[in-house]
């Protein structure tokens, strides 16, 4: 595909290019952060965990009786046509499936169909990549995660103040992220990426009932942790044991695998990536390019 190309967008069965795919301002996911989405990873044409994705995308829109206009099947192939499309071997996939078209009223009897919207582009990992001298630095952060019998973090849905007044407290910080506690003060997440720590070389993560979206990442690297052998432990965690902790990192699609290396200014050890991390790391790098663990589109 030529350079001067713009990236091919989907918007309800059509492809619009980039400066010609738009929606209504009477979309509700405009208007009231009213609908889910996904980011999906594709590398060397794979796209990672595909059908995951797309799983966790209808799981989503089932709490928010959002009835999704097709099928899982159709969605999957949707998604390929437009990486195909666009041709890019290497990219980061935004699938969005908003309310659709309504009034300036709640009431969502008044969005007739909801629209789905597949945006491909190139996007770096948002918070550099996980080959470093040094892990990144967050702070903990004031704003705490909403509580699963609120908006709850377990759907991906396209409201995400709750994160980024978390984010923007990072970044007045002077820090590169945020670590958020849930409401009875035990770690919960990063910003938009799981968290992990280890301990006495055992692996920790915090369980959903602390407020974290189940990750697909998150999946995996218990996965591959549990093939490695290493101890894995999910469960309540304080933030003294992160601070303390011999080694954390985050993962996430948008993030992937990233380590942290100073928490509220303080080092995590010597706030490089530690070896579990780089076990780990090692071979995601492996095992997000196998093609049992996707489609292929490319």
């Amino acid at each position: 595909m030529g350079q001067s190309r713009e990236p091919l967008v989907y918007i309800d069965g059509e492809l619009y290019p980039k400066s010609q795919a738009k929606v209504s301002v009477f979309d509700h996911g405009l208007l009231y952060g009213d609908g889910v989405f996904e980011g999906i990873r594709v590398y060397d044409g794979l796209i990672f965990k595909l059908k995951e994705h797309i799983d966790r995308l209808y799981n989503s829109a089932k709490v928010l009786r959002l009835r999704i206009p097709i099928d899982k099947d159709t969605m999957i192939n949707d998604v390929v046509k437009t990486v195909r499309a666009n041709g890019f071997r290497d990219a980061y996939i935004r699938l969005v499936v908003t309310r659709g078209v309504g009034d300036l009223g709640l009431d969502p009897r008044k969005c007739e169909r909801p629209s789905v919207i597949v945006i491909v582009e190139h996007l770096e990992p948002i918070l550099g990549k996980g080959e470093r001298e040094y892990g990144v630095s967050v702070i903990i952060s004031s704003t705490r995660r909403d509580p699963v019998y609120a908006t709850s973090h377990e759907v991906k849905s396209l409201n995400y103040l709750n994160s980024i007044l978390a984010k923007i407290e990072a970044i007045e910080a002077g820090a590169d992220d945020a670590i958020m506690l849930d409401s009875r003060g035990f770690l919960s997440e990063a910003t938009g990426a799981n968290l992990f720590i280890v301990r006495d070389g055992k692996l920790f993560t915090p369980p959903v009932t602390a407020g974290i979206l189940p990750g697909i990442t998150r999946a995996v690297v218990i996965e591959i942790a549990g093939r490695l052998g290493i101890p894995f432990i999910e469960r309540d965690l304080t933030p003294v044991e992160l601070m303390t902790a011999d080694e954390a990192f985050v993962t996430g699609t948008g993030a992937e695998l990233v380590p942290i290396g100073f928490v509220n200014k303080l080092p995590i050890n010597d706030g490089r990536p530690g070896p579990v991390f780089k076990r780990i790391l090692e071979e995601f790098n492996l095992v997000k390019r196998d093609p049992r663990n996707g489609v292929k589109a490319l």
